[in-house]
């Protein structure tokens, strides 16, 4: 552990190359805590924050991001050589509105029985 970090403030405005001892009687004068950013660099460099704070923060940002977040599914349209021109019309619709409309992605299966196939 280094004697001595370069330190940056609440607000993030830089405080200098503080030692250790320092850091920690500022951060309990401010009552937050000190937090390493960069253990690489040389001095590491900390930072002055109210870690519950920061973390609570982190995870309320995760959160909204992830229900904002469109689940593509995929659907699922089936024929068979048999299919009236009708039903073929309807599906054809409904796979166009699954792409169009909801953004979803779109999947057509033949099935075929027996000698159907050849």
């Amino acid at each position: 552990m280094a004697p001595e970090v370069r330190l940056n403030g609440p607000d993030n405005e830089p405080l200098g190359i503080v030692s250790i001892h320092e850091a920690l009687r500022m951060a309990g004068e401010l009552d937050v805590d000190v937090v390493e950013i960069s253990a690489t660099a040389t001095p590491p460099v900390c930072r002055l924050m109210d870690y519950g704070k920061f973390k609570y923060i982190e995870q309320k940002r995760a959160a909204e991001a992830k229900s904002k977040q469109k689940v593509i599914e995929i659907k699922e349209v089936k024929f068979r050589p048999g299919t009236d021109e009708g039903d073929y019309q309807i599906k054809m619709r409904n796979l166009r509105r699954f792409i169009a409309e909801d953004g979803d992605k779109g999947k057509v299966t033949l099935r075929y029985r027996g000698r159907e196939i050849t």
